[in-house]
């Protein structure tokens, strides 16, 4: 009688488990669909706002953090890079222009602005050719040549010749979603003896006409540091230059805090 009672309870257990347990969406099924038809779905997403964990790479040294991009399809972006919860690096590119604190070198200035645009607004290609192979397509114009995958029509990796002659090199994993719409969630970035690994933790894809970065976002965003609590990031960011100084952040581990 106890066996029969124990192993209905097990059985229980596992249905109300199996129940609960959240079910994962399943990725479109693009069979017989035109690759430049998906692409052009994507065409009226006008800015990308994003969340994530950051890892720059020289030769053998490394420094990680987590950051926060609002970035238009025209180029113009804002980024910051926190460490441990302080401000540690913010970035603008307004018209071409990037301005930056600490300063960078040009490397980093094509790695954060231009690889950043292309890497994240990959859809946006222009004048292409299209070649298949056995897992997908290869698009191709005179400076980008971009491959993705047959099966989930999203990008595996990417390749920009740059106007000095070096290539940007891009490669795309993890695929996960935002709403309806598919990304990859883990990008990597190489140019010369850099490299920089972009893990996302959360990702809007804005629609409409934006001329300018939206002052008002990221409005709230949150995400964890490498060793405190959460991080709620402050309204002001802009596009055409660094913002007013933020005082001191007094931290207990732990602990919710706010950059101010």
């Amino acid at each position: 009688m106890w066996k029969n009672a124990s192993t209905l309870f097990l059985v229980s257990a596992l249905l109300i488990l199996y129940s609960c347990a959240v079910k994962r969406t399943e990725l479109p099924d693009y069979q017989g669909m035109d690759v430049q038809e998906v692409l052009s779905s994507r065409n009226d997403i006008s800015s990308i706002e994003t969340t994530f964990a950051i890892t720059f790479e020289k030769d053998d040294t490394e420094m990680r953090g987590d950051g926060a991009l609002n970035l238009l399809k025209n180029g113009d972006l804002s980024m910051r890079i926190y460490s441990f919860g302080f401000l540690a690096f913010e970035v603008t590119a307004h018209n071409g222009i990037i301005k930056s604190n600490p300063p960078i070198d040009r490397t980093k200035g094509i790695i954060l602005s231009s690889g950043l645009r292309d890497c994240l607004f990959w859809w946006d290609i222009k004048d292409f050719s299209v070649e298949e192979d056995e897992s997908g397509y290869i698009l191709k114009n005179m400076t980008r040549s971009l491959w993705i995958n047959r099966e989930t029509m999203l990008p595996v990796k990417q390749n920009i010749s740059l106007e000095d002659g070096r290539e940007l090199m891009i490669r795309y994993e993890n695929p996960d979603y935002a709403g309806a719409l598919w990304y990859p969630s883990k990008i990597r970035i190489e140019l010369a003896r850099y490299a920089v690994t972009l893990n996302i933790r959360e990702i809007s894809f804005l629609p409409g006409v934006q001329s300018e970065i939206n002052r008002d976002r990221p409005d709230d965003r949150t995400f964890y540091d490498i060793s405190f609590g959460k991080v709620a990031f402050k309204k002001g960011i802009v596009a055409n230059g660094v913002d007013e100084p933020r005082g001191s952040v007094g931290v207990f581990e732990y602990t919710p805090y706010r950059i101010l």
